[in-house]
């Protein structure tokens, strides 16, 4: 579940304790759904089929130890005290690594990276000066081209991992709730009912996810909390009712002697005892959405307890009770008295942690698709007041069809288990792999320390993720295959981006091309705007010329538009409109390039062309504004003789303040400090970042056109100022006229003599997902009816 942006850590770090101890309560719906209801199925998968429960109680009491050894070392000291200082501006999360790695080094494949990025506000580096020692380890990474693409897989490995137990968590969770039905029913009868009820309820919750878990999200935590206590009390009374020196099983000892009496079978079984740890990674997923104080003093003071007095009290039961009729479960522990209520809140639990997971892959996919590295789907923002709060119908559907297929093919909470402990696992040690790189590159402390780090915690995820294995054929091969699948799609979609981008720079237009346009070669300006979008931070894309080619004719207001991801989990509104002139300002043509986050929803705003519009009335007011205070533009074409000449500027347009008499109506001012940066991008073109400090109270500013007609001259203006109106009017008119959005219609075929491999990815695998997953035109909100689209072929 997304809330807002950072915004709870910042209050979290500024505000007083209750502040903290909200925070805290609100991240028990959010963050440990899943792991409060592991206590459900970790004894009955671990004693389902490898180990047997005897009379020396030695198999329960070394689960235990295994249990609570593995709670303290890995969410308590792995997450809570290492991983969770590793955030990226307050977000956590396998790409929130990768992004400070980015940042760190450059190691990202994305190919329209910019220095002017790095003067983003979100843009922070942790240690600028480097040690030598950190200094190698980067130089090394940045000089081997096949570990960049090694760092992304492993990356999209346990992206995948992620979404693959989005279809295993709700299935679980739900299944091992229900079960709680055996006790009450004969077995003929459970038989037929657990299924379908697991599936209604399955099918429910799926149905449910486009009306946002805003509506019902007040009520997540009270769930968790009310679950918490009743496994606790449930704890509490078994140990002091069955056996009260169950205490003593938490030793180590017992740990060693557990695997010296059931040798290989005992090994296996940690198949079953890792399931105790799922949903500890949505502790650091989860960060941006409250604090590391909160997210610290909910695990430390209340799950963590709650947890291990949970599986205390079950085994203090099972400790005496040695021939139950009945399988291990969580159930045969609880007094027959309460069983109903807590069957109830079991299962009202169970969906709080499942909502979690499925609105944890709607994020995750969403991200992945900032990165270029998930074929487009739609994204809806669910709620109008919480940022990040989303809902992918297709994703949505297709989990539901999974999770049930799961349910109905599994059948048990063996194979559930195995399935969902492989998947946890693999995230797990693709984050302590990351972390490594983490305290290198980030933290600048001594490889030593990233190696203790790596093979202390890496070599208890590996014990667990090898036994996990074994289990290949009883469940463990689904989270392979699905890893496999959805793998290849996303490898092939970022292949494919990359190639693209590259046949676009090397076949890009110069632009005195475009400034030679003109009636003396037929070519004609008509009314309107025309967005021209492009994967290009500079320079005239292919597809219009193109486009003129083979229609001699253009808008008098031309924009060419750049989308582009930036390696920071937001980018504040105020910076995110990176607008430029190209060529004179007579040509009327721009360059806006429009900078999102992997965290930010593309489809924040009602109209992508009003705002648009707006931002470049800002810029058009900002550059006549500057250049009343410098040396203006050289505006004869004779002196553009070159690219770099011509497109001279991109400004940070956001909640800029001018002075001088405005040319348009502000609805509402503010008054940040500015200072000016020079940056030159990849292509060598100077970016002056007009950057302002934005405070978490600032107000975004709405341009209305509210130019005057009175007598110029009259009023004293110079020549500058009848230019600036203008432009402005020039601009105001052709909004009227109407808005045209030229997009490229591609199809991508590889060359002659290319692999059969990279033919099957790219003329197979891409064109496919091309013409199956949502267009462009989606994604950037376009009217039909204003939308153009250019033929283009590209060979790769």
């Amino acid at each position: 579940m997304d809330l807002e942006y950072s915004k709870f850590s910042d209050a979290s770090k500024k505000g007083s304790w209750k502040t903290a101890l909200l925070f805290a309560y609100q991240s028990l719906g959010v963050v440990y759904g899943d792991l409060s209801t592991s206590p459900l199925y970790v004894y009955k998968s671990t004693f389902a089929e490898d180990i047997q429960h005897s009379e020396s109680n030695e198999e329960i009491f070394g689960v235990l130890s295994f249990v609570f050894w593995t709670l303290t070392l890995v969410p308590l000291f792995k997450y809570v005290f290492v991983v969770l200082r590793a955030d990226d501006n307050g977000e956590g999360g396998t790409f929130a690594l990768y992004s400070l790695i980015c940042r760190h080094a450059n190691v990202s494949l994305l190919p329209n990276r910019q220095v002017a990025d790095e003067a983003v506000s979100t843009y922070k580096l942790e240690h600028p000066p480097e040690k030598r020692s950190s200094s190698r380890v980067k130089v090394y990474l940045e000089k081997h081209k096949v570990l960049h693409t090694a760092l992304l897989i492993l990356v999209l490995l346990g992206t995948c991992m992620v979404i693959g137990d989005g279809v295993l968590t709700p299935a679980i969770s739900v299944f091992s709730a229900v079960s709680g039905l055996e006790l009450s029913m004969s077995k003929e009868h459970h038989q037929y009912a657990v299924i379908p009820i697991t599936c209604f309820i399955l099918v429910c919750l799926f149905a449910l996810q486009h009306y946002g878990t805003h509506r019902v999200g007040f009520l997540f935590a009270p769930v968790v909390l009310t679950w918490l206590l009743c496994i606790s009390a449930l704890g509490l009374y078994n140990m002091i009712h069955w056996n009260p020196h169950v205490y003593k099983a938490l030793s180590p000892y017992y740990m060693f002697k557990f695997l010296k009496k059931t040798k290989k079978g005992g090994w296996m079984s940690l198949g079953g005892i890792l399931l105790c740890i799922t949903g500890s990674e949505a502790m650091f997923a989860d960060l941006g959405h409250f604090s590391y104080a909160a997210i610290q003093t909910a695990f430390t003071f209340l799950v963590y307890p709650a947890l291990i007095l949970a599986y205390m009290g079950q085994a203090a039961y099972l400790s005496q009770h040695h021939h139950t009729s009945y399988h291990i479960s969580f159930y045969v522990s609880v007094p027959e008295i309460v069983r109903w209520p807590v069957l109830v809140i079991a299962i009202l639990a169970s969906v709080v942690g499942s909502q979690a997971i499925i609105s944890g892959t709607f994020s995750i996919i969403n991200q992945s698709q900032s990165l270029s590295c998930f074929p487009r789907v739609k994204v809806i923002h669910t709620s109008d007041k919480i940022h990040g709060q989303i809902y992918i119908p297709e994703i949505n559907w297709v989990l539901m069809i999974l999770c049930i297929t799961v349910t109905i093919g599994f059948r048990d909470t063996k194979h559930m288990g195995n399935a969902s402990g492989l998947a946890v696992m693999t995230v797990m040690l693709v984050t302590t792999c990351l972390m490594s790189l983490v305290i290198i590159l980030c933290w600048n402390k001594p490889p030593a320390v990233a190696l203790s780090f790596l093979l202390f915690f890496g070599s208890i995820e590996l014990l667990y993720f090898s036994a996990s294995l074994t289990k290949f054929t009883e469940g463990a091969w689904l989270p392979i295959l699905l890893a496999l699948f959805l793998m290849t799609i996303m490898f092939v979609w970022h292949y494919a981006t990359i190639k693209k981008y590259e046949f676009d720079l090397h076949n890009k237009v110069s632009l005195e091309w475009l400034l030679a346009l003109g009636p003396s070669l037929g070519v004609a300006r008509v009314p309107g705007i025309g967005l021209v979008f492009t994967d290009l931070t500079s320079g005239i894309p292919a597809n219009f010329s193109r486009f003129v080619t083979n229609l001699p004719a253009y808008h008098r207001i031309l924009v060419f538009v750049c989308v582009k991801s930036v390696p920071v989990p937001f980018v504040p509104p105020a910076e995110r409109y990176l607008v430029g002139r190209v060529g004179p300002a007579a040509h009327r043509s721009y360059r806006c390039i429009v900078r999102y986050g992997y965290r930010d929803v593309h489809q924040d705003i009602d109209s992508f062309e009003t705002e648009l519009v707006a931002r470049l009335a800002d810029f058009i007011r900002y550059d006549w504004h500057r250049s009343q205070h410098t040396s203006p533009y050289a505006e004869d074409d004779a002196s553009h003789s070159n690219e770099s000449s011509s497109e001279r500027r991109l400004a940070v347009i956001g909640t800029v303040t001018f002075s001088g008499t405005p040319g348009y109506g502000i609805e509402e001012s503010v008054e940040p400090a500015s200072v000016s940066i020079g940056f030159s991008t990849v292509e060598s073109v100077t970016d002056v970042i007009e950057m302002q400090a934005v405070g978490a109270g600032a107000v975004e500013r709405r341009v209305r056109f509210a130019i005057d007609d009175d007598d110029s001259e009259s009023d004293g203006q110079t020549k500058m100022y009848v230019q600036l109106e203008e432009e402005l009017r020039d601009l105001m008119t052709a909004q009227e006229a109407g808005t045209a959005f030229i997009l490229g219609h591609t199809h991508v075929e590889t060359k002659q003599g290319s692999s059969i491999l990279k033919r099957l990815a790219i003329n197979f695998g891409y064109n496919f997902l091309r013409r199956n997953c949502r267009g462009p035109d989606v994604a950037l909100k376009v009217p039909p009816i204003s939308l153009l689209e250019v033929g283009m072929v590209y060979v790769v």
